[in-house]
């Protein structure tokens, strides 16, 4: 491992805009990874509304008849009176109905552990088609001959979630592709939809999440909301920004406790700043 002997090392596929704001304000050091492994393929993306779905629904199976399988992914285990989506269990039994010819497989986190882990082990194997589950799939799952994920009520799921359930697919030799369901009318959801249909890069992605709903708290342990800046846009001065990180490094360097006279003010400033936070003793 590359580095002056790291204590931590923290890897993620999909940062969460938080943690994109802890790497811009100097916390921790990074490094991307911006290349797909030897002989990936893109995974193409299509936006479909509800009146889509047959369509959709044909071409998954012509997926199926050549041989291949799919996943169906849904917001809820079941139905819901105050939440207007699809549920796994619904749409089990749906496609149980549509798609008489294979083997349709249900999969939430419900299930027992030993149930979850047969249903796995047959999604596996082959021996299921279509694998309809809930977001319990969204990492560490890896089969290279899924190359169809379809995820229902698309605008119920957040970008970093989006893009790790399209990351089950195109595992493999085969051509993959992710189908977003969605009516909704909201326009961040339109934009998290568009986002994704556009790219499959997880930092632009994150960089856009970012953008819709804020890093959260820095000293915190909320996730999304607005931060304390009142100019500067960590969603566009990126940048500006790695300028100043770079910048408080070499300060801290020559001064790591702010104790020379001319940093005074700034210690100052810092304590007024943090005077709330308790990892702070300066």
């Amino acid at each position: 491992m590359k580095g002056q002997n790291p204590d931590v090392l923290v890897m993620t596929a999909t940062p969460i805009p938080r943690t994109l704001a802890v790497i811009l304000y100097g916390d921790l050091d990074y490094s991307v990874i911006d290349e797909m492994p030897a002989g990936r393929k893109p995974v193409l993306t299509k936006v479909l509304s509800e009146k889509g779905r047959n369509k959709a629904y044909e071409f998954l199976e012509k997926q199926l008849k050549e041989g291949r399988q799919a996943y169906i992914v849904a917001p809820l285990i079941e139905d819901s009176e105050s939440l207007d989506a699809k549920s796994a269990t619904t749409i089990y039994e749906e496609a149980l109905a549509r798609f008489r010819d294979f083997n349709v497989m249900l999969l939430h986190g419900s299930m027992k552990q030993s149930e979850k882990d047969l249903v796995m082990k047959d999604f596996y194997s082959g021996k299921a088609d279509i694998l309809v589950s809930t977001v319990v799939i969204e990492v560490g799952i890896d089969v290279p001959n899924a190359t169809v994920m379809l995820i229902e009520n698309a605008e119920r799921f957040g970008l970093a979630t989006l893009h790790q359930l399209r990351g089950r697919v195109g595992r493999g030799q085969h051509q993959s592709y992710c189908l977003l369901i969605t009516d909704s009318k909201n326009e961040i959801a339109k934009e998290r939809a568009a986002v994704m249909a556009k790219t499959g890069d997880g930092f632009i992605i994150a960089e856009k999440d970012l953008e819709l709903r804020g890093p959260g708290e820095f000293f915190g342990v909320k996730q999304h909301g607005i931060p304390e800046l009142r100019i500067a846009d960590l969603s566009k001065h990126l940048p500006i920004l790695d300028t100043v990180r770079k910048e408080a490094a070499d300060l801290l360097a020559k001064d790591p406790f702010l104790s020379l006279k001319e940093h005074n003010a700034l210690l100052q400033k810092i304590r007024k700043l943090f005077e709330n936070a308790d990892m702070i003793s300066l």
